[in-house]
């Protein structure tokens, strides 16, 4: 349905283009948003733009921040002698909310996708290689378990054979609370293949 209004038109195609917001989901905020008071929307359209000007990128990890370096870096109580190589900085988070690493992070900003057009150049791979000196002892590649995952971890495996550096990768296998029947082969073989001692 289009409306009769060009604003309402409008903040529909906006948020459309947002990922995972289809046109319904975008229509249905839009008029959450316009039955809102005034004050909600302008603190909306605030935080949004004060998002977009101060937020930067930390010059060691390339996590999102407001300070370079940013607090996980600059942080004394951090492990510098690991560092944990993920995709995006919602992985970073992701790992952040197990409250179980207390190393440090590189952000790639994306994965291999030789089809897309995603070579090493366009992600944070050169960066990463000079913070690879000699305080640091482990790199954890997390990458997602997917096609392009792999051929990231499988690159980034190849070109740190060289170094003077333990590499080892996240394990994957059955999710908590999920059932072995339900899981697909190669989850489980993954899960067999991480198997630990008990």
């Amino acid at each position: 349905m289009r409306y009769s209004s060009t604003s309402i038109e409008a903040a529909i195609e906006a948020l459309s283009s947002l990922p995972t917001i289809g046109r319904k989901s975008a229509q249905r905020l839009a008029l959450h948003l316009l039955r809102q008071p005034r004050e909600r929307v302008e603190a909306l359209a605030h935080a949004l733009l004060d998002m977009k000007d101060q937020v930067i990128l930390c010059g060691q990890c390339f996590n999102l921040t407001e300070q370079d370096p940013c607090t996980i870096c600059s942080s004394p109580k951090r492990d510098k002698s690991v560092v944990c190589v993920v995709e995006e900085p919602s992985d970073l988070l992701a790992i952040e909310r197990t409250n179980e690493y207390f190393g440090l992070y590189h952000v790639l900003h994306g994965s291999l996708n030789p089809l897309d057009g995603i070579g090493p150049d366009e992600l944070k791979i050169r960066e990463l290689l000079p913070r690879l000196n000699d305080s640091v002892r482990e790199v954890i590649l997390a990458m997602n378990p997917n096609t392009e995952g792999e051929v990231t971890t499988q690159y980034l495996m190849r070109i740190m054979k060289s170094l003077d550096v333990k590499v080892s990768r996240i394990a994957r296998g059955i999710p908590i609370g999920s059932d072995l029947e339900l899981a697909d082969d190669a989850t489980i073989s993954r899960a067999l293949q991480g198997r630990i001692q008990l």
